[in-house]
C-alpha cells in the first residue's frame, strides 16, 4: 500500500497542478475562438418586458435602445414560412389552444393585447404590434445584428429553412444555433456547420463534469457561447413550472455548483462567450457580470443600456 500511494500521490499532485495551470492559461493548449461577435447586451426574446414578445416592435426597440444581439425560438407553418414564437402551441401568447404548424401564415391569430413576461412574475407587456414576426423579416431589416435561433423541435426541414435564409442574407458568422437538446443540436450542425453554437443541456452537464474533474483545460471545445440561467433569479422573478426548481435548497445547490468564476474565465479565455439569463432587475445583471458573465440577456433593453452606462461611466 505504501508503494502504491509513494508513485500515486506524487502523480495525482502533479496533475492538480498541471490542471489548474492550463485552467489560468487555456491559450497553452487551445487556440481562441474568433467570433465575428462579442455581445454584452442581450434582448431575450427581442426585449418581452418593453414590447410584445418576439415581435418587430419588440426587435427594433431594442436595437434602438443598444441591444448587440436578439435572442429569439422558431417555427414553421404548415405553408413552410418561419415564424418567430417562443411555443409551438399558441395558447399561452394568444389565448387559441393551436399550434403554428397546423396554420398557414395568414391564419396566425394576434398576441393578447396584454402577455405577462414569463421571467418577471406580476409583470405585463403590450405594444401597437401583435402580429407574429417572419425570421427573414428580422435578418432584412437588422442584417449585420447577430441573432441567437433556438431550435426546439427536430424539424429537418425548420433547419433546412432556417439555414437557406442565413445563407442567403449573408449572416453565417453571426447567426447562432441554440438548443437544449442535443440530438436537434447535432441535426442543426449537420445542416449548416458553418454557423457558431452554444451548449447544449447534455454538454453543459459535461463541462461542469470536466470542470471539477480537472480535464477540462485539456479538452477541446466546438461550441462558441454558453447561454445559463442566473440561478437567483429563480423563485424570485422567474416562478418554475417544476416542483423541484421551488425547493430553496436545489437551487442553492444549483447556484454552487455552476455559477463559478474560474470556469466562465477559463471559457472566456478561450473565446468562449458565456451569456447568463433573464436578467430583469440591476442587482441580478451586477451579480451576472461579477461571477464572470460575458454577456447577460435581459427582457429590458432599457433597463441592461442604463446599467451598462452608467458601469462604464463608474470605470
Amino acid at each position: 500500500m505504501s508503494s502504491f500511494l509513494y508513485f500515486i500521490l506524487p502523480a495525482l499532485g502533479g496533475y492538480t497542478l498541471t490542471s489548474v495551470y492550463l485552467l489560468k492559461n487555456p491559450h497553452i493548449l487551445h487556440r481562441r475562438k474568433r467570433t465575428a461577435f462579442y455581445c454584452t447586451h442581450i434582448s431575450h426574446r427581442g426585449g418581452c418586458g418593453e414590447r410584445i414578445e418576439s415581435t418587430m416592435d419588440a426587435f427594433t426597440n431594442a436595437v434602438e435602445k443598444g441591444t448587440q444581439m436578439l435572442e429569439m425560438d422558431c417555427h414553421l407553418t404548415r405553408d413552410g414560412h418561419v415564424v418567430v414564437s417562443h411555443d409551438e402551441n399558441l395558447l399561452r401568447q394568444t389565448g387559441h389552444d393551436v399550434t403554428v404548424s397546423s396554420l398557414n401564415l395568414q391564419d396566425l391569430p394576434l398576441y393578447k393585447e396584454r402577455l405577462e413576461v414569463t421571467f418577471y412574475a406580476g409583470r405585463y407587456s403590450n405594444g401597437p404590434d401583435r402580429k407574429f414576426a417572419l425570421l427573414e423579416d428580422v435578418f432584412r431589416k437588422f442584417p449585420k445584428l447577430p441573432v441567437s435561433v433556438e431550435i426546439k423541435e427536430n424539424n429537418k426541414q425548420l433547419m433546412e429553412k432556417v439555414s437557406d435564409l442565413v445563407r442567403c442574407y449573408n449572416r453565417e458568422e453571426i447567426t447562432v444555433w441554440a438548443s437544449v437538446d442535443s440530438a436537434i443540436m447535432m441535426e442543426c450542425r449537420r445542416t449548416n456547420d458553418s454557423m457558431p453554437y452554444s451548449f447544449t443541456m447534455n454538454r453543459g452537464v459535461l463541462l461542469l463534469l470536466l470542470f471539477y474533474s480537472g480535464l477540462l483545460p485539456f479538452v477541446p471545445l466546438g461550441e462558441s457561447l454558453l447561454q445559463f440561467y442566473l440561478p437567483r433569479i429563480i423563485n424570485r422573478t422567474y416562478i418554475p413550472e417544476e416542483g423541484i426548481l421551488r425547493n430553496k435548497l436545489v437551487i442553492s445547490l444549483l447556484e454552487k455548483v455552476t455559477m463559478r468564476k474560474s470556469l466562465f474565465k477559463h471559457l472566456a479565455a478561450r473565446g468562449i462567450q458565456v451569456h447568463l439569463f433573464v436578467c430583469n432587475e440591476d442587482e441580478d445583471i451586477k451579480a451576472a457580470f461579477e461571477v464572470g458573465a460575458t454577456g447577460v440577456m435581459s427582457d429590458y433593453p432599457s433597463l441592461l443600456s442604463s446599467y451598462l452606462c452608467r458601469n462604464r461611466n463608474q470605470d
